[in-house]
């Protein structure tokens, strides 16, 4: 009976201890769990207060529209593009990708109607839009969402002005989604109906309304896009009460169809070309968002950050941004030259990606471009850069141009559009060449 006793004795207590440690194990499994989950909790609450606290400071935007005080300048380009709305004027936007075009039409819209009650305007984006139906759609929600202060508005004004349209209210937890069914067949028989949408009701309610439609060059990809601007030229042109705003980011195809003879929207309205905006606004503005923010940069470092990168709205607002964060309490000349090269190094892999997609006559071409070649068919620079006959010129020209890699000047020069593609050019692949 001892022996049993013992034994069981010894059973049990081997028991507790197993459990025991089972039970250690698993509660330090559920510790450690437990503090790697507040880890992780304390670095989310941390990361949102450094964005909230510190990031929402960063006195320069780029990659989205500016706003506020980040819209730089544009005084007259503003005040032609304010009395171009005012007086009902179509007008057409041209410039190079990424000047701000969106920001000015944005601007002159919010302005106008904060204060006209009388005018509003309706902002069409059709860059992801790929065919005639889904430009309606969009024309006409857009068209509905601003003339209409509420849903129930806007689903009245369905009702009347397009009764055949059956307006879909989905309510998410603060806003709402409106869309329309209505199959293609049915809209093709209301084309008209839709492209007169605005006018129908500004005559009604006695309004103005401005339609701003951007990256317009989308519809040359809907089947038969001739015959569709037709139709929409043929519709617009009758138009009292409403003027259309029409602009996009490839230059080259906005100009053709604004201004070839050929071209069913040839003068169809006002065409406004874009300037850069000069070193010294730029200057006032960087010393300014600086001085902002409790930090310094002399005027000789704020225009060092405009004339690398050639005035482009774009890039000044990247390559300030990036000063702004590499210095301390003062820029120096040092801390704007390593954030170009931050900036170049982070696009390498896209600038490898478009110079490799070229040809070779077309990096001989870029080569004596950069080299500063002017006479670009002349016997001299052609036999330089082997680069054939002159009549390979103009067809170099026109690919480069459709990729937008190049650009015209008003003094019909040539140009790089993008100029951090040209320094890498110059730095990586030109760099070590006899002709820099």
């Amino acid at each position: 009976m001892l022996v049993i006793f013992v034994t069981h004795l010894l059973v049990t207590i081997m028991l507790g201890i197993y459990v025991t440690k089972l039970l250690v194990a698993k509660m330090l499994v559920i510790f450690v769990i437990n503090l790697l989950v507040t880890i992780l909790f304390v670095i989310f609450v941390a990361n949102l207060l450094y964005i909230y606290f510190y990031m929402k400071d960063i006195p320069f935007i780029f990659g989205k529209m500016a706003q506020n005080v980040e819209f730089t300048d544009r005084e007259a380009e503003v005040e032609k593009l304010k009395n171009n709305f005012l007086s009902l004027t179509n007008t057409t936007i041209l410039s190079p990708r990424r000047w701000g075009k969106t920001s000015l039409v944005n601007k002159v819209g919010e302005l106008l109607v904060s204060e006209n009650k009388h005018i509003k305007v309706a902002f069409v984006d059709v860059f992801n839009v790929r065919s005639e139906k889904d430009f309606y759609y969009a024309l006409v929600k857009s068209v509905f969402e601003a003339t209409a202060s509420k849903w129930e508005e806007m689903v009245e004004n369905a009702k009347q002005f397009l009764s055949h349209f059956v307006p879909k209210i989905s309510f998410t937890a603060d806003s709402y989604e409106i869309s329309f069914g209505l199959e293609w067949e049915e809209m093709q028989r209301s084309v008209d109906d839709m492209l007169n949408l605005a006018e129908r009701i500004a005559k009604n309610k006695k309004i103005r309304i401005i339609v701003c439609i951007d990256e317009f060059q989308s519809i040359s990809e809907f089947d038969e896009p001739l015959a569709f601007q037709r139709k929409l030229r043929s519709n617009w042109q009758k138009h009292s009460n409403t003027a259309y705003c029409i602009y996009g980011s490839k230059r080259h195809m906005l100009l053709d169809i604004f201004t070839n003879p050929s071209m069913p929207f040839y003068k169809f309205g006002d065409l406004i070309f874009l300037k850069k905006i000069d070193n010294a606004v730029w200057q006032d503005f960087i010393l300014k968002r600086f001085e902002e923010t409790q930090k310094k940069i002399s005027r000789k470092n704020a225009k060092l950050i405009a004339d690398l990168v050639e005035n482009h709205p774009y890039y000044v607002q990247q390559l300030a941004q990036q000063s702004w964060l590499l210095c301390g309490k003062e820029c120096t000349e040092t801390d704007v030259m390593n954030a170009q090269q931050n900036i170049i190094d982070h696009l390498s892999l896209l600038f490898i990606n478009i110079y490799e997609s070229l040809s070779t006559l077309q990096h001989q071409f870029l080569k004596a471009l950069l080299a500063g070649e002017k006479q670009l068919s002349s016997q001299k620079t052609l036999k330089k850069y082997n680069l054939g006959t002159s009549s390979v010129i103009p067809r170099l020209r026109k690919s480069l141009l459709e990729r937008e890699i190049i650009d015209m000047t008003s003094k019909n020069e040539i140009e790089l559009q993008d100029p951090m593609l040209k320094t890498w050019l110059k730095q990586i692949y030109f760099g070590r060449n006899e002709y820099f």
